[in-house]
């Protein structure tokens, strides 16, 4: 791991398009900005995890290919 000391209004570049920046810091806490394209997915560490482990759930799930053509008749019906 690269550990970097910033202060604040200062930043960091991974890459050549992403930013990161220190925005704030009050006592044991730091606002960071993050500049990247929109094709590049941020979230925070536990919002990520989160996201794999339903992932992870909605893929180990048999839904049959004739189950998803009803739910499709369904959202017809009520349009």
């Amino acid at each position: 791991m690269l550990v970097l000391a910033r202060r604040s209004n200062q930043s960091i570049m991974i890459g050549d398009d992403i930013e990161i920046v220190i925005v704030d810091i009050k006592g044991d806490q730091v606002k960071i900005g993050v500049k990247a394209p929109k094709n590049v997915s941020v979230h925070r560490a536990e919002v990520y995890k989160e996201i794999q482990e339903e992932n992870k759930k909605a893929a180990g799930t048999n839904i049959k290919p004739e189950d998803l053509g009803k739910l499709g008749d369904l959202f017809k019906k009520k349009t």
